[in-house]
């Protein structure tokens, strides 16, 4: 079965909610702007010139938003020029972009190798989120603890994940809210997961492995990711890199589960089911 379009899965997947554009912070969109960048033009088979990623823009402003690409938006995003004048759709957009002109020149350079691909797609995700998280990081100038022992150590963490949810925030990435719990009871492939932030740490030392659910309310990106997941098969996960980064740097490996669909969510509540393991 040949992938989907993008003309065909917007048709399928429309974000209405997303039509009226908010305004973005301008130390977001310069941190995530060095991280997409630098790692886009770092990649094998690319030759460093930008009018695909604009082609991409215009492509996707028209299908998605039906609006014109303005004549700038790709070299200031990228030199970090009149950034305040990017809005939600834009960075979008830019994205999108970006994401899709990395993950096919990804393709060119393994050429069929699928699960070289999936894995390669996913590092670059990582690679971005490293290098963004590390601007956040700096910024924040988070206290960030230096392992998950005590309820000291766990109560930093917690700090720590609200500060970065706080920025998220009031920088536009999520319109309307953040939370990263690790109060939770779910289902999940026919087994049920039950925990509360007091057995948080308990359930890590007996079963190495504990949870934390991530809720997203209108995260900026949320059609750029079901359009790239349902094309090209990886979306862009960039909240999700960096708490994953944050975590690394405490001793340990957390991410989303890997049965996760952005499709299938409302746009005010996109929730995420981790798991946290010891590194």
């Amino acid at each position: 079965m040949r992938p989907k379009t993008l003309t065909q899965i917007v048709t399928e997947k429309p974000y209405p909610d997303y039509a009226a554009w908010w305004p973005m912070g301008e130390d977001f969109l310069k941190f995530m702007a060095e991280a997409i960048y630098s790692q886009w033009a770092d990649l094998p088979e690319n030759p460093g010139h930008l009018g695909p990623v604009q082609d991409y823009v215009s492509t996707y402003l028209k299908v998605v938003y039906d609006r014109a690409a303005r004549t700038a938006l790709v070299d200031n995003f990228v030199q970090g020029e009149d950034l305040k004048a990017i809005q939600s759709g834009e960075f979008d957009a830019l994205s999108y972009a970006f994401f899709r002109s990395a993950f096919e020149f990804m393709e060119q350079h393994l050429q069929g190798k699928n699960d070289a691909l999936a894995q390669e797609r996913r590092r670059f995700t990582q690679r971005v989120g490293k290098i963004f998280f590390s601007r956040i990081n700096s910024h924040l100038r988070l206290d960030l603890p230096t392992a998950l022992e005590t309820e000291a150590d766990f109560g930093g963490l917690v700090a720590a994940v609200e500060q970065v949810g706080a920025f998220l925030q009031g920088q536009g990435y999520l319109r309307d809210h953040f939370a990263f719990r690790f109060d939770l009871e779910v289902e999940r492939q026919g087994r049920r997961i039950a925990q509360t932030g007091s057995t948080f740490l308990d359930d890590l030392r007996k079963n190495r492995v504990a949870y934390a659910l991530y809720e997203m309310g209108y995260p900026v990106i949320l059609p750029s990711a079901v359009y790239l997941y349902h094309t090209l098969g990886e979306a862009q996960h960039h909240s999700s890199r960096t708490i994953e980064e944050l975590f690394a740097l405490t001793g340990y490996e957390a991410r989303e589960t890997d049965d996760f669909d952005p499709t299938g969510y409302p746009a005010d509540r996109v929730v995420e089911l981790w798991e946290i393991r010891k590194l």
